[in-house]
């Protein structure tokens, strides 16, 4: 055999099974090993049960190299910008398996990595944080439940007791405040179950009892993990090195988490200082009040919807999609009464609630997702680690203020209060994740922070809010501060498409090319749109980095 045949033979059979043996050389063959990396990158199941033991996750990682090897035999010279971007899509997913290897560890530090069951739904494409493989969506369920499905969450619910015990044995690392707060979602859980068996016992009696078994099993969990929480002094945060490295190149971000601290204190002073502006042209004004009763609600904010859908129209702020109006439609939940403070966005929408239809701008992208997918097959399936962040969460965010600006709240003054509440809020829980990634804080100390720089005292530091939001941030790093990171590249790609078309700006054009980007970084979507690998680049580096 010639020494070229044999080696071409060695590295075929060296090769993770699913892939060519050849370098992939056309936009099919990197869909074909995208598809192929997401099987190799979902955990091996046995009997229902992810493996994540030490030893399978060590030959998960040591077997990353040959994939990212793989990726980058990848010659996409002559690609048009498009397919390029797919490319730079599965390798920050690569990216995120190696930083999940290397630093975070999920299933080593973090309890509330072993949630199993999530009965409510979540706003962005994919469940937020680092979960589980194979935890059960209840919200992927049709409702009512039909017998079929009844039957397959009862079969995995019935999993959750090997789940936890799994978890007893790879749940190795010290770090206190992931795992105080990781004992908590457990204990929230099994509160998640109660409920969930409550519902369904007289349509679907057994599910009921597989939903108290794994109750019973996430109780005993929660009594473990909280029986070993004395010993657990290490650190959460990841480091500021670390940090960089995840913005950079896991979510594609040209920054250091020395300059998002910089950024984000920009914007916490900016919204401060706005808000008081506000308050002072407004000091004649009535304050605003809050909602009273569920008449009230349900008329207030379907109107509040149809007043936004008829402005976004009628100021021709983005194409109509038939979807949209039911999308938002869908979200506006139930009235409740209480004596204190409701959550903090409740008390954003019980005083005007046209504000946070703007950043319900996230079910109108579910529901383009759903209803107008993405020609590329990587694109239109959700993207690990949350890379879609600052997309999503920017977008949101962005929209409360360029709506804003755009003349929503011309006749609400004191609206406009709220929209600086809202970005002030997001700067200060952004920069409490920084603190803690930067080891300069713990959680509560974060919570503390901001709930001190949130106005109006509408977010305790001891409120479930806070205290869920700065848990996340440290399960996930760079995600607290897409929000409002998120918003300013987003303003950045505003800036240069218009200048591009100086006086032939068209806002609805803008925003149309912008969401049939898909929901990727906005470093993606400035190249894809603008021709400016610029901000790209300087994440990244070349594309022989």
């Amino acid at each position: 055999m010639r020494p070229l045949a044999f080696l071409s033979l060695l590295f075929a059979l060296a090769a993770p099974a699913g892939l060519h043996a050849q370098p992939a050389s056309t936009h099919a063959d990197l869909v074909e090993l995208f598809f192929a990396w997401r099987d190799f990158h979902a955990p091996a199941m046995t009997d229902g049960i992810p493996d994540y033991s030490a030893e399978a996750m060590t030959r998960q990682h040591r077997a990353l190299l040959t994939w990212q090897q793989r990726l980058a035999a990848v010659d996409t010279t002559g690609w048009p910008v498009a397919h390029q971007i797919d490319w730079y899509l599965v390798r920050a997913e690569m990216n995120g398996l190696d930083f999940a290897h290397r630093v975070k560890q999920p299933w080593a530090r973090d309890p509330a990595f072993y949630v199993w069951f999530y009965p409510s739904p979540t706003d962005v494409p994919e469940r937020e944080g680092p979960n589980i493989h194979g935890a059960i969506e209840l919200p992927n369920y049709a409702r009512p439940l039909a017998a079929g499905d009844a039957a397959e969450i009862a079969a995995r619910l019935r999993h959750a007791p090997a789940v936890f015990a799994q978890a007893r044995t790879t749940l190795t690392g010290t770090a206190r405040d992931l795992w105080v707060t990781g004992a908590r979602s457990i204990r929230e859980q099994s509160a998640d179950l109660d409920s969930f068996a409550e519902t369904v016992a007289g349509a679907h009696p057994d599910l009921a009892a597989a939903a108290r078994e794994a109750q019973a099993a996430s109780d005993e969990f929660a009594a473990w993990l909280e029986a070993q929480a004395d010993a657990k002094t290490g650190t959460s945060g990841v480091g500021k090195d670390n940090y960089t490295w995840n913005l950079r190149h896991v979510h594609l971000l040209p920054y250091m988490w020395e300059d998002e601290v910089l950024l984000m204190q920009r914007e916490l002073a900016r919204s401060h200082a706005a808000l008081r502006l506000e308050e002072h042209r407004n000091r004649d004004l009535p304050k605003l009040s809050h909602i009273g009763d569920a008449a009230t609600f349900d008329r207030l904010l379907n109107e509040a919807v149809t007043e936004y859908m008829a402005f976004l129209a009628e100021e021709e702020i983005l194409p109509m999609k038939p979807y949209m109006d039911a999308a938002l439609r869908e979200r506006i939940g139930a009235f409740y009464s209480t004596d204190g403070l409701r959550g903090f966005f409740d008390e954003i929408t019980y005083r005007d609630p046209l504000v946070m239809r703007t950043h319900h701008y996230h079910w109108f992208d579910l529901a383009r997702m759903r209803d107008e997918p993405h020609p590329s097959p990587i694109r239109r399936t959700p993207l690990l680690y949350n890379i879609f962040d600052g997309r999503a969460e920017g977008m949101a965010t962005g929209m409360e203020e360029m709506m804003m600006h755009a003349g929503l709240f011309n006749d609400r003054p004191r609206a406009r209060e709220l929209v600086w509440i809202l970005l002030a809020q997001r700067a200060a829980r952004g920069l409490g994740g920084l603190y803690q990634h930067g080891l300069e804080m713990t959680l509560d100390e974060a919570a503390h922070f901001a709930s001190k720089w949130t106005p109006w005292g509408l977010l305790p530091a001891d409120g479930g809010t806070i205290q869920h939001e700065e848990q996340f941030y440290l399960q996930q790093p760079a995600y607290g501060t897409s929000y409002v990171i998120g918003k300013i590249e987003i303003e950045k790609l505003l800036a240069e498409y218009a200048r591009q078309r100086e006086g032939r700006f068209v806002l609805s054009e803008f925003m149309d090319a912008f969401n049939a980007s898909g929901v990727i970084p906005v470093s993606l979507i400035y190249w894809e749109m603008t021709g400016d690998k610029s901000m790209l680049e300087a994440a990244v580096g070349g594309r022989q980095e």
